[in-house]
């Protein structure tokens, strides 16, 4: 049995219809306003089809697949901290406007200098805290942890986080650094317990100390330096660099006489050296995956690996070569499989006699061709404003436009952070404006874990006081999703317009005036795409 409204409810009815009949709905609505929220009460515009990967609807769903990211050095304080002994305050906010200059380019991932020189970002059981950080060379911790602080602001920023280790290098030359003097080195410095582990080299102001690679203990050491961070903190990658041996100073050969004599197996200096690297990038990629399957591991090695009048299988180069100057044989690791990704620095101009960027660039796609390792270029940003052909401010669009010609070509790494930020000739503009003008996600590498999430759902949506569509959703079904990607219906395809990590707010940054369509989707830890949710309606406001 119904009851009966009560008598003041029915007279307060009648107040709003007799306002609505005399005033209008229009005022009333005036009188009573509150931001739209949005719900998809009428028909999808665009077609039955849901939950479909890579569409929207009935129409396709494109995003571009590509790595963009920038390289943040910390030795030297090159680009971050500003100074050494800053105070945690400071370079919590420093940091964070670096992020907020990735985000601003719409790059998705950055690249941290965490050990330059046999130190650390972290605390560590294998080596001392970095000078670079603390403004001290005593070994002892700021009282927080800014690798946990860095890798979880990135990831909130949807920002992937590798950390860039140079492996070998034990000191900084003085007179910045120690040097190769075993009494400038930091009390907890392992290399004073283990002084057959350092070779210095070269000799005069430049000396410092590097690793041993030709020694086993030294090497894993070095290894389990590197893991322990993979182990400690929630990393996308591992990132090398150029350093494996030191580049050859003119007269001087590195000095591991006594390691070749008691390692070297009967081999030439030059192939056990190559072996000893070849050794540690094999270990390092097998031990990186039964840790963690799903961290990447990368390499950023000097342009070169040989010459063709050096060896037929060389690029149509004339410059230093790194498998004879380094010892690093970065054609056969990507041929093998030891990584997942490379990024040959391509610090020359195109039409560079000794080192063409036009030659070197498809020579690099053919390395890597039927392999999977995923190839991004190093773009020589610091190189902006120099005489010459880099006086050009075209220099660099010109060159990622070549990128584009080859479809190995997933991405790129700017060096490094300040020149990105300084824009030099506004090259940095140009090239965002061209390649990197919305946002994009890290293409999808095959060989690591794949579990994509189930379709979520949209539910609703609300209009922003700054122009701002936030939408409101529902997980969907099966694996959880490590971050999101939003579509908005464009004609005949619906367009990625904004991307972050799973638990942020979902919203359009810059939603049209009228109705708009979107979908949303999901995307695992390797950057696996789940179904896309069924097409909601935001109405115009």
């Amino acid at each position: 049995m119904r009851r009966r409204p009560p008598l003041k409810l029915v007279l307060l009815l009648a107040a709003v219809l007799f306002v609505v009949a005399v005033l209008g709905v229009g005022l009333l609505r005036a009188a009573t306003y509150h931001a739209p929220v949005v719900s998809s009460s009428r028909p999808p515009a665009i077609g039955p089809a849901v939950g479909e990967v890579g569409r929207c609807g009935s129409v396709p769903a494109a995003a571009p697949r590509q790595l963009r990211g920038m390289w943040l050095t910390t030795v030297l304080n090159l680009d971050f901290p500003a100074r050494p002994g800053e105070s945690e305050a400071q370079i919590k906010a420093e940091y964070e406007k670096w992020l907020d200059l990735a985000v601003a380019q719409n790059h998705n991932a950055i690249f941290v200098h965490v050990r330059p020189s046999g130190d650390a970002f972290w605390p560590s059981q294998y080596a001392p805290w970095s000078e670079w950080l603390t403004g001290k060379r005593d070994g002892r911790s700021p009282g927080w942890d800014p690798m946990a602080f860095m890798v979880s602001e990135a990831h909130a920023r949807n920002l992937e986080f590798h950390a860039w280790f140079n492996p070998f290098r034990g000191t900084q030359p003085g007179p910045d650094g120690p040097g190769a003097s075993f009494a400038k080195l930091a009390p907890t410095n392992p290399l004073l317990k283990h002084k057959d582990w350092a070779i210095a080299y070269p000799t005069g102001r430049t000396a410092r100390f590097y690793y041993d690679p030709g020694n086993p203990s030294a090497r894993e050491y070095v290894e389990d330096s590197i893991l322990e961070a993979v182990q400690k903190y929630d990393v996308d990658g591992v990132h090398f660099d150029d350093f494996f041996y030191p580049y050859p100073e003119k007269g001087q050969d590195f000095p591991d006489n006594a390691s070749f004599a008691k390692w070297g197996a009967g081999k030439s200096r030059a192939n056990w050296r190559r072996a000893n690297i070849d050794t540690f990038m094999r270990e390092m990629d097998q031990r990186i995956k039964q840790l963690k399957p799903w961290v990447k591991f990368g390499v950023s090695p000097f342009g070169i690996w040989r010459n063709s009048s050096t060896d037929p299988a060389g690029s149509p180069t004339n410059g230093l070569e790194s498998y004879d100057a380094q010892y690093a044989d970065t054609r056969k690791w990507v041929k093998e499989g030891w990584l997942d990704y490379i990024v040959p620095q391509l610090y020359w101009q195109i039409g560079f006699a000794k080192a063409d960027y036009a030659k070197l660039l498809p020579w690099w796609s053919k390395v890597v061709q039927g392999t999977g390792v995923q190839l991004y270029i190093g773009e020589a940003d610091y190189r902006v404003g120099e005489p010459g052909a880099w006086s050009d401010p075209s220099q660099l669009v010109k060159q990622m436009t070549l990128d584009g010609k080859y479809p190995a070509v997933l991405g790129q790494v700017h060096y490094s952070a300040t020149q990105v930020r300084q824009n030099k000739l506004g090259a940095v503009t140009r090239y965002r404006d061209k390649f990197y003008g919305t946002p994009a996600l890290v293409p999808v590498m095959k060989r690591l874990p794949a579990a994509p999430p189930g379709a979520p759902r949209l539910v609703s949506a609300h209009r922003g006081t700054r122009g701002v569509l936030d939408l409101q959703t529902r997980a969907g079904d099966g694996a959880a999703a490590t971050s999101w990607a939003l579509y908005r219906v464009d004609g005949a395809a619906a367009k990625l317009v904004a991307t972050g990590r799973a638990g942020s707010a979902v919203a359009d940054p810059a939603p049209p005036a009228g109705d708009a369509v979107y979908c949303l989707s999901g995307l695992d830890r390797s950057g696996n795409e789940g179904p896309l949710s069924e097409p909601f309606t935001a109405d115009a406001p």
